[in-house]
């Protein structure tokens, strides 16, 4: 009996994954828009929205604070993101035929794209996000769920966001964006 072949070892070295890491020719769609105007309050469903480089999104409430705060005070969570794709999932999860993106309270809702890997896991090669012809955002980290989605949910609804939360970032360059946009990966010029 002739035994089976040996598992490859990582052939993969750090200049391969560098390449691997690249932002491919595919682009995604941004499905959603949300503002969420204060605390508390339901998010608002809306076809186009004003990003504020430094800020956020005009009308929602992490661009307001960010405004009142001066220069230093956009920080890195002046958008929030989700996967559209994660959508079923977490409707799955939480015993749900649909789930709405309004309950989440995330600010933008892109599909066909992979926002993971959108940030770059080395930082002399940062990636940028392109939406629509004019805004650029960086990604700054996860969106992790907070407590607030046990009780949006239903119990386990927490469990359910761990790893499916999105991702914050922060607007480089501001414009409009409108529901149908193009969403795509570009490596940002270090110059």
């Amino acid at each position: 009996m002739t035994p089976p072949p040996a598992l490859p070892t990582s052939s993969v070295v750090a200049g391969d994954l560098r390449a691997l890491t690249r932002p491919t020719a595919a682009s995604g769609r941004l499905e959603g828009i949300w503002l969420r105007p204060s605390r508390g309050v339901a998010a608002v469903s809306t076809a186009q929205a004003l990003a504020i480089a430094g800020s956020g999104l005009q009308g929602d409430r992490t661009a307001a604070r960010a405004r009142s705060q001066g220069p230093a005070g956009g920080g890195k969570r002046q958008v929030t993101l989700l996967q559209a794709e994660h959508l079923p999932l977490l409707a799955a999860w939480t015993g749900r035929a649909v789930l709405s993106a309004a309950v989440l309270r995330r600010n933008l809702v892109i599909a066909g794209l992979n926002l993971l890997a959108a940030r770059s896991p080395f930082a002399d090669q940062p990636l940028q996000l392109h939406l629509g012809p004019e805004v650029v955002l960086e990604i700054t980290g996860p969106c992790d769920p907070c407590s607030k989605m046990e009780a949006a949910l239903g119990p386990g609804g927490y469990n359910a966001m761990r790893g499916h939360g999105g991702l914050t970032a922060r607007v480089l360059q501001g414009g409009c964006i409108r529901v149908g946009d193009a969403v795509r990966v570009a490596l940002r010029s270090l110059a």
